[in-house]
């Protein structure tokens, strides 16, 4: 059958039109799953003089997806709270394994660390979840620089168990093992000087004039000693006295940490295991609706064919029973492509109950009251915030003890 031009102007945005629907459904799940792997447990206690302390930066939140259907559901305040959950999760993870000392998870800028993990969010959305994790040492030694990423289904959730085992248990795992693999390629020496260099780093940011001398950074960021402190050193005690009051502080702002992390443990549990559930459901809408659409609009194509091929017909009746058959295709197909563009309605109702649960997730962090000497202060603003007045508060402390300005300007 050969059409005219002016049929052909007509149909053509109508067989155009399947392709572009197809463009429109919600992009499929492309992250591997990690497989399932047990934290590796030290065989024997290890001697305090190897034992390295790992801190863990509050992530950066990164951003949310610029695709609408990607960021469906999401939200900033959810995305804040990950960056607390996770490292705070990863944390108790890390610590089970019994190959380090003190784990903390501290704010963003904190100096001081023996090694330091660090970490941003590329992707969370309850299906899937991918960090860039970042480790190093005090001597400014990267450990590794990588990207981790899992997927779940909403059935994962049924087998979490609060405060240990997260949906998303592999991922942490694997970070884990992979920070007890690196740091087995220290050696001794190498972790008596870790340990040393953090101090002094700490000092340093405290007490500038006194220690800013005693460590040399090299260009490509590395720590060096140049030389140490006696260890008797009168100035050297009050700063180990100072750190010690830091590590009170860091210990204190753990604890709401904990707080924290118990509390959004079962809501934010729920939020994703429904988000998942709501996600995989507007998958299914959204095919059903395309194919719907796509269906339709070939339906009228063919219809409309029909009906024009009718005026080629030797018979009044064969034209009679194509003209029918055609306009009840076109029809047919017009309610098709209708009905596919009402089941977009029903992707409405899913995003705003994903909406709906994300506005209330969102956890601000508590002011902090502390007392030093007798003299109490109270810390408010975000984690980093009140990090920093308490910094300022020991260079303060430290000044007043000494008589000796904390910086160097």
């Amino acid at each position: 059958m050969k059409l005219m031009p002016p049929l052909r102007r007509v149909l053509a945005p109508l067989i155009a039109l399947p392709m572009l629907l197809a463009g429109c459904i919600s992009n499929p799940i492309v992250t591997e799953r990690i497989d399932p792997v047990a934290v590796n447990q030290a065989s024997h206690e290890i001697p305090g003089s190897e034992i390295l302390d790992l801190w863990i930066q509050i992530f950066d939140p990164g951003t949310l997806p610029e695709k609408e259907g990607e960021a469906r559901g999401l939200s900033m305040d959810i995305r804040n709270a990950e960056a607390r959950f996770m490292p705070i999760h990863l944390g108790k993870t890390i610590e089970r394994s019994g190959y380090w000392g003190a784990v903390r998870v501290v704010p963003q800028g904190t100096e001081g660390a023996e090694v330091l993990v660090t970490g941003k969010i590329l992707l969370s959305d309850a299906e899937q979840i991918e960090l860039h994790i970042e480790a190093s040492d005090a001597r400014g030694e990267n450990w590794f620089k990588r990207d981790y990423a899992h997927h779940v289904d909403s059935k994962d959730y049924a087998h979490t168990v609060r405060g240990s085992e997260d949906a998303f248990q592999p991922l942490y795992n694997k970070i884990a093992n992979d920070l007890i693999a690196a740091r087995a390629e220290l050696q001794v020496k190498d972790i008596q000087r870790i340990r040393e260099i953090a101090e002094l780093r700490f000092a340093a940011d405290m007490a500038p004039l006194a220690f800013g001398d005693h460590l040399l950074r090299d260009p490509d960021g590395k720590y060096h000693v140049r030389r140490l402190p006696a260890a008797d050193d009168p100035m050297l005690k009050r700063i180990r006295a100072i750190r010690d009051r830091d590590y009170l502080l860091i210990d204190t702002l753990n604890g709401h940490f904990d707080q924290f992390y118990r509390d959004t443990w079962t809501p934010y549990t729920d939020w994703r295991e429904t988000r998942a559930a709501e996600a995989a459901d507007l998958r299914e809408v959204e095919e059903t609706a395309l194919n719907r659409k796509i269906l339709g609009a070939l339906a009228v194509v063919g219809g409309i064919a029909l009906m024009a091929s009718t005026r080629n017909s030797d018979s009044v009746g064969t034209q009679s029973a194509k003209a029918i058959a055609g306009q009840m295709a076109v029809l047919g197909g017009a309610y098709a492509v209708k009905t596919g563009f009402d089941k977009d309605e029903q992707t409405e109702i899913h995003k705003a109950a994903l909406e709906e649960l994300g506005e209330s997730f969102s956890q601000e962090a508590k002011p902090l009251v502390v007392e030093v000497d007798g003299e109490t202060h109270r810390l408010t603003g975000s984690a980093e915030s009140q990090y920093a007045q308490w910094r300022q508060l020991l260079k303060k402390i430290y000044a007043t003890e000494t008589g000796f300005p904390s910086r160097g300007d």
